[in-house]
């Protein structure tokens, strides 16, 4: 990498296939063209809840579904806000956060086209959500879609799937915290986005990266500048290329799966073991 940059505004073993598997693995139901409305129309009515709708249920979807769209740097779920609607994004990319009590903030999860957002165990959300860029997404009011499932049982049975996975990847980001390198956690996370992007296949070597390098230190407990170090480390190892700040070219697809896995691909430097400290916070 020969410039690390800034803009302003998953796991342990193979468990970066349970976050693709979010989007990817959920059942699907097809859609013909005849689905009423914006429903027909969405680029995400094959996957994940609306597709457990059946077409002659699409209309019901439909009524209840408010288009909307969240600007780069505009929160649409706010931690300790009253859970009262659900949202189902169909574009863009979302940064998934914490605040603690002193104000700093840990990134979560990143959502994208095909996420399911909005559960909650109790009255309030217990988390936010962000707009990284221009992000769509479906609104749900919470007590019009508990009807809905009430009548439709398997997109019930689907929610239950993605809390399911959900709880398996909050398991595993705590592995990758307590345990990974800096190498393998970047590994394991450009890893997770090259399979999010090619569709559980890994076909395409490129894609796109639209968080900061801030948002990935914070997803994954670093420090930016630790992160871009190791950016520049996979680099020149042969592992990626870095085109501009926000694309990213798999060069050793083998290679950086193996360091995602743990199994080792050369010897990380001392400073990369051991506990981490976040710059400007102590």
């Amino acid at each position: 990498m020969r410039k690390c940059g800034e803009r302003q505004h998953s796991a342990t073993g193979h468990g970066w296939r349970h976050r693709v598997n979010l989007v990817l693995k959920i059942p699907t139901r097809s859609w013909s063209g005849n689905a009423i409305g914006r429903c027909g129309n969405c680029a995400v009515r094959r996957t994940g809840v609306c597709g457990a709708v059946p077409e002659y249920r699409a209309s019901e979807l439909a009524q209840i579904a408010t288009d909307t769209v969240a600007r780069p740097g505009e929160a649409f779920i706010q931690e300790g806000g009253p859970a009262d609607a659900f949202f189902n994004v169909s574009g863009g990319t979302a940064r998934i956060y914490k605040l603690l009590s002193d104000g700093r903030r840990q990134i979560v999860g990143f959502a994208g086209a095909g996420h399911f957002l909005g559960l909650a165990s109790g009255a309030a959300y217990a988390f936010s959500a962000e707009a990284i860029d221009t992000v769509t997404y479906c609104r749900f009011p919470r007590s019009r879609f508990h009807a809905l499932t009430d009548r439709v049982p398997s997109v019930e049975k689907i929610m239950l799937h993605i809390a399911t996975i959900e709880l398996i990847a909050a398991q595993e980001q705590m592995v990758l915290l307590g345990r990974k390198t800096a190498r393998e956690r970047l590994a394991s996370f450009l890893v997770a986005r090259h399979m999010l992007s090619s569709g559980g296949l890994g076909l395409d070597r490129s894609f796109a990266l639209p968080m900061s390098r801030s948002d990935i230190a914070d997803y994954l407990g670093l420090s930016v500048e630790t992160i871009c170090r190791t950016f520049t480390r996979l680099r020149l190892e042969g592992l990626i290329e870095i085109v501009g700040i926000s694309r990213i070219i798999v060069l050793d697809s083998l290679g950086l799966e193996t360091l995602a896995e743990g199994v080792g691909y050369g010897l990380a430097p001392p400073e990369e073991c051991g506990p981490r400290m976040r710059a400007g916070h102590g």
